[in-house]
């Protein structure tokens, strides 16, 4: 019995035993939390500078452009060239920014603009950042181990987005200044930069060619996999309408009163139920109907944005976001598994970049329709509204893609 229970054990950490994958999770748990330990102090910096919350909007608007221009070009990047490479020259970027925002600060910025530039230099670095992090996932591993990986990513990423953000406004709130933020988190991401360079893959077996048709392959392919593309769609839409998460600082400063620190908390708080639903389905993977849970927890995730928004209770406001977030994973889990393991290789930056310009876009965007909507009829209205359209968009999409309710096993697609 104790030998069943180690070797199944064993299997939940199938991925752990690549060293690769090892250094690449940890270079990406760094990067991510040194971004929302940024993302913390900058929209609490920006909404006392300005106390709009269409500004919060425009944070994500600042990030998303460059993505949207640049993405053909990234995912041709990812596939063309050494992928953990671009992901060293990335994350050293970042440091970068981190350390601009920190000079801005420490000179007593009293203006938005400035921060939006540097915002919109970090959108670069991010539009070629998602492609190649995403496509180079499945060569740490062996395809027998790839779901495993792809839980497990999902899971330490989240934990980032747990922790990013709590030490984030601890931070703020202790020192009253976002520049300790700022250089904090340029150190991590120099950490980051240094562990990605351990990783030793070196370029794909098939070069991607340069031919136009070839950049544009991604937008083709995605078009005909009508399962990928309702899993993705599904959650462009379901995220841009439901996404509170550009509201918080309204939340934390003007309804909870919570402050900084708590805005860390708030920020935090569906990660934490993200990363508890990942490490469930990384020692029990779905095995039946994947689809039509998918389905059903995008639609737990309106209702729960829903409670949030309505919410004046903080231990009810954090348990809400709690869900929010583990609903939200099983999402992530299956779409990244049904992308990457349905993609051939020698395409998948090129496919891996479409896909970023749909989370762009449900994210990013998603702030920034947050943003307009609070601004036009309140914060709560806005943020409610959206939850519900996000159950509707579920129902929609139920009908419009078939193919994604009967999505059965999560299973590495046999080689021919």
């Amino acid at each position: 019995m104790r030998e069943t229970r180690a070797a199944v054990a064993g299997q939940g950490r199938a991925a752990f035993r690549h060293a690769n994958f090892r250094r690449f999770l940890c270079g990406r748990f760094l990067a991510q939390a040194a971004g929302e330990m940024q993302a913390v102090a900058v929209g609490w910096q920006i909404y006392a500078i300005t106390h709009r919350p269409l500004d919060l909007g425009l944070v994500g608007l600042a990030q998303f452009l460059p993505g949207a221009l640049l993405f053909l070009i990234a995912g041709q990047t990812a596939d063309r060239f050494p992928r953990e490479r671009i992901l060293q020259c990335c994350f050293s970027a970042f440091a970068v920014v981190s350390a601009m925002l920190a000079g801005l600060s420490w000179h007593g910025v009293s203006a938005v603009w400035p921060i939006y530039a540097v915002l919109l230099m970090q959108g670069v670095v991010r539009a070629f950042t998602t492609p190649a992090a995403q496509a180079l996932v499945p060569l740490t591993v062996p395809t027998e181990d790839f779901p495993n990986a792809v839980a497990w990513a999902s899971s330490v990423f989240q934990g980032a987005m747990v922790l990013g953000p709590a030490i984030g406004g601890a931070v703020y709130g202790w020192t009253g200044s976002p520049v300790p933020v700022y250089v904090a988190a340029c150190g991590c991401c120099l950490a980051a930069a240094a562990l990605i360079s351990m990783v030793r893959i070196g370029q794909a077996k098939a070069p991607a060619p340069r031919s136009q048709r070839a950049i544009l392959e991604g937008l083709r392919y995605l078009w005909r996999a009508k399962i990928v593309l309702g899993a993705v769609s599904l959650d462009l839409f379901a995220v841009l309408l439901g996404g509170a998460v550009a509201l918080l600082p309204v939340y934390a400063r003007d309804i909870l009163d919570v402050g900084a620190m708590g805005l860390g908390i708030l920020r935090g708080a569906p990660s934490v139920g993200a990363v508890t639903m990942a490490i469930v389905l990384a020692h029990r993977p779905m095995r039946r109907r994947a689809g039509t849970a998918m389905l059903g927890c995008v639609c737990g995730f309106g209702l729960f944005t829903v409670v949030f928004a309505l919410s004046r209770s903080v231990v009810l406001s954090i348990a809400a976001l709690v869900l929010v977030g583990a609903c939200d994973m099983v999402s992530v889990i299956l779409r990244h598994t049904l992308v990457q393991l349905s993609t051939p290789d020698e395409m998948r930056g090129r496919v891996s970049a479409v896909n970023m310009v749909f989370i762009s876009t449900s994210n990013e965007v998603g702030q920034f329709e947050s943003g307009l909507t609070a601004q036009w009829f309140g914060t709560v209205p806005a943020a409610a509204l959206g939850g519900i359209g996000t159950i509707l968009v579920v129902t929609l999409w139920a009908w419009l893609f078939p193919e994604l309710r009967r999505v059965d096993e999560l299973q590495p697609t046999p080689k021919a």
